[in-house]
């Protein structure tokens, strides 16, 4: 739907007919807040929708044993499944609890202190936080002005004894792509030493284009390429952490080796339902590819810039400080994730269902009762 500035001064003027926030004050602090539980969160790029109901199907009939007894078989039979899915042996996957889990497990295998990751900035920095705690040198490089990752100044801050290259694709926050012939021919030109993290944590949403191809569905003959998945954003299982890593078969051990907390019995069983129901899958993805539309729609109406997105979320520039906004919708019941530097004007916001998303838009069109836009 697309909406008018005529319809958008309406909802304005709703808004005002409400009356029950706190109006935005441009020089408010966020810490002077106070701090209620949020009725809507839009700041963990959480699934909105219902994960499949195979998957709740299987959780709800797991049997005593997958309780009792440690998840070996349970570990084994997604592990497989997995393989299968993905054309490789069972002995290159390697499964963990969510894909925070699987890159400290991926810095635990292959970074030791004094070697090197280069990661973009901004980017999910989980990956970033695990190497500093092994006393590895965190390298960030800024994006490029497209956004996506500037594979040539990664490339030149890349010393021949460096550990580890990290490409989120699309990236977080941004939502961005880098395009795969860009991809393939930076890890060509890579020293061999260096090893390539490819994160595709929201590659279900990126729609087809010549530009994006996955790194699992589409591979490459190189042994230094990781692969992460997790089943924690389409899949909509984030609450019971499964992610996993497809890699060459040596170095899969090696992070095999890092595993900890594992996989509980009933995630594995609830994973694996979710896999074989792709068409689950696919009206998820619609629905959100709906909702991103939408958001786009809301934004433009507002004249709000936003980049072009290809996951669950999208950063919307806010044209002010951020920090002040994300005290709006705080103060306000909604959840945003801290400003990501260096964009201090921009807002990462997660796709809600629609519903949120009226709230969403709701709470900003406050602001402009306060005389702020």
């Amino acid at each position: 739907m697309t909406i008018s500035r005529r319809q958008l001064l309406q909802r304005i003027g709703a808004a005002a007919a409400v009356g029950a926030a706190t109006p935005f004050t441009a020089g408010a602090r966020v810490a002077a807040a106070p701090r209620r539980p949020a009725r809507i969160r839009l700041s963990r790029n959480e699934n909105p929708y219902a994960p499949s109901p195979d998957a709740l199907a299987a959780i709800r009939r797991g049997e005593p044993s997958a309780i009792s007894l440690y998840p070996d078989v349970e570990y084994e039979s997604l592990r497989l499944k997995l393989a299968a899915a993905h054309r490789v042996s069972a002995e290159r996957v390697v499964l963990g609890a969510g894909s925070s889990d699987v890159l400290r497990m991926i810095v635990d295998a292959c970074l030791a202190p004094g070697k090197q990751l280069v990661t973009a900035a901004p980017t999910c920095d989980v990956i970033g936080r695990s190497a500093a705690r092994a006393r590895a040198r965190v390298v960030r490089v800024p994006l490029a002005r497209d956004w996506s990752h500037d594979l040539r100044a990664m490339r030149a801050r890349c010393e021949a004894g460096a550990g580890l290259v990290y490409v989120c694709n699309p990236n977080n926050p941004t939502g961005s792509l880098t395009r795969r012939r860009d991809i393939e021919a930076f890890v060509k030109a890579l020293p061999r030493g260096v090893r390539v993290v490819i994160d595709e944590a929201y590659h279900h949403y990126v729609g087809r284009g010549t530009d994006y191809a996955s790194f699992l569905d589409h591979p490459v003959d190189d042994e230094r390429i990781i692969v992460v998945r997790t089943f924690s954003k389409a899949y909509g299982l984030a609450g019971i952490r499964v992610g996993y890593a497809v890699a060459d078969r040596a170095i899969a051990e090696r992070i095999a080796d890092g595993v900890e907390a594992g996989v509980a019995s009933v995630a594995a069983l609830a994973a694996a339902a979710a896999l074989d129901d792709q068409a689950h899958l696919a009206a998820v993805v619609r629905r959100v590819t709906d909702d991103r539309q939408e958001f786009y729609n809301q934004a433009n109406a507002r004249m709000l810039p936003v980049i072009d997105s290809h996951a669950n979320f999208v950063m919307l520039n806010t044209l002010r400080r951020a920090a002040d906004i994300v005290g709006h919708f705080e103060r306000n019941g909604v959840a945003l994730p801290s400003p990501f530097a260096p964009l201090d004007q921009y807002i990462r916001v997660s796709l809600g269902t629609p519903e949120d998303m009226d709230e969403f838009w709701r709470v900003w069109d406050l602001m402009s009762l306060a005389h702020t836009v």
